[in-house]
């Protein structure tokens, strides 16, 4: 947002410099970006001053030239030489001093030197308008008919004075400020000095000749509209004063009465809007949501359909407008109108703001209308709206204001504790700092107590709710740094903070997948929703739609983290670049049957390629499933979630077979082969191994209970058998059967050889397994190690079916 130093000296009195009022500013919390000087002409004249012809003599070497003394108000008077025809004593003059730089109109910039001109030493330069940038003529020195002490820089003569702006990174909370007057409001609370709104006592109706009805049907949207027509007005370029000041700002001038509006939105902060009266059919404005789908053209020459709860200003017949967001074609003001119908409203934040996302416009009406406007405002602005176009534009105002708000917006009323207020500042300020800061802000002190202040907050204050919003306005004006740190300085409360952190963890697994060769990605949430119509429509009908997508390649939220990877994958791939382990931490959205949107954040993980190159030791080894399985199951064992239970997958539409981890009933990791037929969509030519990860629900469940235990100091004992089994028997059905038997003194069950083939009974498989018992008390003796054994290929031959090959 660009403010105006000239503009705000306009609305209140202001005798500190810009930097100065930037740092105010930026203390309060209208953080000051930037400070820039914007010249009227180029040089801001500067070094250019008014002075006094002392004498006038004939220079007694040349016919044409003078000798002058002229008084500059620099002490003794600097002698010049002039070939101007028309100087003479007397005169008030504008003068070039020694080193300033002069910028002609149509010619170079030169500096002016002292220099002896036929050997009469010249101290300075008396000027014509074209040789100072502000004129054509170049038919003598410009003389001034004026009272000004010499010395006086020429810019205040001319009223050029540099103007300095202010870019203000204006946050989100901060619609009050939204304005020049809203800025200027700040600065009255902060340099004690009162800022003062545009007189708008001269507003008065000449006639009612041309009054057009206003009728508001849908008064949520719009709680307030007004508005008034001038007659006569004549459409035109705008006076210079007020080109300066939107330029000033960055906008480029249109025509007086479109300008007009721009000027009194970013002075006082109200949006307007001026309606051709001529092309209001039916001389009524009605304020109302349409029918789904109707055409309407904007000023940008854009046909947009509109929606259903999308709110319009409209004619009799026709929408003439969006309101709060942006005019249409045929309603807008061009250089054959001649009457005027100035719109000032109120309109409701979330429609506005709805309106603007689903039809990506954005203008500095909707930026207001968006955040919050002043309702106490809207009158206010049309009035002065409509005698600056009276002013600049002629014209007679020709109705009666119409002012259509049936249910006003109230004052906020909240009651303030003294001591809460200096409790959360931190420091004692003082009840009677306190009223004044909140009456300088605008805020009513309707009553007072030993410890508390009845405070009535205006509609513009829209971010100001409760206790803590009032005590940060009042902390912002009194000043973040005036707030003294002291050496004893304590809470009466301190906010928990779960342990461990959860970002900590995750940095720590972040780092050992990194440590594991992996590299990280970084991929956008929004993707192609193409990706996932092979799928069919139930995967489609999960989708999170975007709703003012700008590509119909970005155009919904991704479901899984595969296909952000298989675009990273295919693009290395494509380069060459084909032995990859990638990683990525990003979050995954569905649309759920009731309507609602769940947002999770997932672990994935990608391997494809050879898992170590190819050398003269060794040939190049494929990536496996058990390579991405070891490294998510150390994942899982560092989060303390190693108790999982192994199942087949569920068949997906990315991974037809593969793993899942389940504790608890609730899937934390996935993985598998992609399928096929997506790596070949995703014209990925290499086969692609990928885990993914519920990182929220293991985050959640993550406790950093870390035990010590001593070492045992009697051995362990293993033990093998090999079992004869069903083919869909899993080793995961084996170990839990094992542990189930044996609680005490079982530490560990491994499979270290899987036979299917011609030996056995086909349909059967052999597993090779060890079991290693420890008794922690004492060493085990070959009656206890065999009396578990035996309990134990019992329970494999009651529950499996298992043959013992002894």
């Amino acid at each position: 947002m660009l403010i105006s130093l000239d503009w705000l000296k306009q609305l209140i009195h202001i005798d500190k410099n810009a930097g100065e009022v930037g740092a105010l500013l930026t203390g309060a919390g209208l953080e000051v970006e930037g400070i820039h000087k914007l010249e009227a002409v180029k040089g801001g004249l500067e070094g250019i001053v008014i002075g006094e012809v002392l004498t006038c003599e004939r220079h007694p070497d040349a016919d044409k030239l003078s000798l002058t003394t002229v008084d500059i108000g620099a002490g003794e008077p600097s002698q010049i030489v002039c070939g101007a025809p028309n100087v003479a004593a007397g005169q008030k003059v504008v003068v070039a001093t020694v080193n300033s730089t002069l910028y002609p109109t149509g010619g170079e910039p030169f500096k002016i030197k002292k220099s002896k001109i036929r050997g009469a030493v010249s101290e300075g330069m008396i000027c014509a308008e074209d040789e100072i940038g502000i004129g054509t003529s170049h038919a003598g020195i410009m003389v001034l008919d004026t009272d000004l002490p010499n010395g006086t820089p020429a810019a205040e003569y001319f009223g050029l004075n540099p103007d300095e702006v202010f870019e203000i990174g204006l946050t989100p909370n901060r619609a009050d400020a939204a304005s020049h007057f809203g800025v200027a409001r700040d600065l009255q609370a902060l340099l004690k000095t009162p800022a003062t709104l545009p007189d708008v006592s001269a507003f008065k109706v000449e006639n009612t000749n041309r009054t057009i009805a206003v009728e508001v049907e849908n008064l949520e949207a719009c709680p307030r509209y007004a508005g008034v027509t001038i007659t006569g007005v004549k459409v035109g370029p705008s006076p210079e004063w007020l080109q300066k000041k939107l330029r000033a700002i960055d906008l480029s001038p249109i025509n007086n009465i479109v300008d007009i509006t721009n000027y009194v939105l970013h002075e006082l902060g109200q949006p307007l809007h001026a309606f051709d009266a001529n092309q209001i059919k039916g001389d009524k404005i009605i304020v109302k949501t349409i029918a789904e789908g109707t055409p309407f053209v904007t000023l940008d020459d854009v046909e947009r359909k509109m929606k259903a709860n999308d709110l319009m200003i409209c004619n009799t017949e026709e929408p003439m407008a969006i309101a709060g967001v942006f005019g249409g074609k045929k309603s807008g003001v061009s250089e054959e109108t001649t009457t005027i119908f100035i719109e000032s409203a109120y309109f409701s934040p979330d429609y506005v703001r709805r309106t603007g996302m689903v039809h990506g416009l954005k203008t500095d009406a909707s930026f207001r209308f968006e955040r919050g406007t002043d309702p106490n405002m809207v009158i206010t602005a049309l009035k002065r709206a409509a005698l600056l176009m009276q002013e600049i534009a002629g014209g007679l105002i020709s109705s009666e204001i119409v002012d259509v708000y049936p249910n006003p917006i109230q004052n906020t009323e909240l009651s303030l504790s003294i001591e809460r207020t200096h409790q959360l500042i931190g420091q004692y300020i003082g009840s009677e700092r306190i009223k004044t800061i909140l009456t300088d802000l605008g805020i009513e002190v309707k009553g007072e107590s030993e410890t508390h202040l009845e405070l009535s907050v205006p509609p513009f204050k829209v971010d100001v709710k409760r206790e803590a919003d009032v005590v940060e306005e009042i902390l912002r004006i009194y000043g973040f740094n005036n707030i003294e740190v002291s050496e004893q300085m304590g809470t009466s409360y301190m906010a928990s903070f779960s342990k461990p952190y959860p970002e900590d963890v995750t940095d720590g697994i972040m780092d050992y997948i990194a440590d594991q060769g992996f590299h990280e990605i970084i991929t956008n949430s929004i993707t192609n929703s193409n990706y996932y119509k092979p799928a069919g429509d139930a995967e489609v009908a999960g989708l999170v739609k975007v709703l003012n997508y700008n590509s119909e390649d970005l155009d919904v939220l991704r479901k899984s983290m595969v296909f952000s990877g298989l675009e990273v994958l295919r693009r290395n791939i494509n380069r060459r670049q084909r032995d990859l382990k990638l990683f990525e931490l990003g979050k995954t959205y569905q649309r759920l049957e009731d309507g609602t949107t769940k947002e999770s954040r997932r672990l994935a993980l990608y391997m494809a390629g050879n898992l170590t190159a190819e050398s003269w030791r060794q040939p190049g080894a494929k990536m496996a499933f058990h390579d991405l399985a070891a490294v998510v199951q150390n994942i899982l064992r560092k989060l303390n979630a190693s108790d999982y239970e192994t199942q087949p997958l569920q068949p997906n539409p990315y991974m037809k077979q593969g793993v899942a981890y389940v504790k608890n009933g609730t899937i934390v990791a996935e993985i598998g082969p992609v399928d096929a037929g997506v790596a070949k969509f995703m014209e990925v030519k290499e086969q692609v191994w990928y885990a993914e990860l519920n990182w929220d629900y293991l985050l959640k469940k993550y406790k950093a209970n870390l035990a010590g235990e001593e070492l045992p100091k009697f051995p362990e004992v293993r033990r093998d058998l090999s079992l004869v089994l069903d083919k869909n028997v899993t080793f995961d059905q084996v170990k839990h059967i094992a542990f189930r038997t044996e609680r005490k003194l079982l530490q560990d069950v491994n499979v270290f050889d899987v036979y299917e083939g011609d030996k056995i009974e086909q349909g059967k498989k052999a597993y090779a397994i060890s079991f290693t018992l420890l008794d922690k008390q004492q060493t085990l003796t070959d009656k206890v190690i065999d009396s578990t054994m035996t309990r134990l290929m019992q329970q494999f031959e009651k529950q499996l079916g298992a043959f013992i090959r002894k």
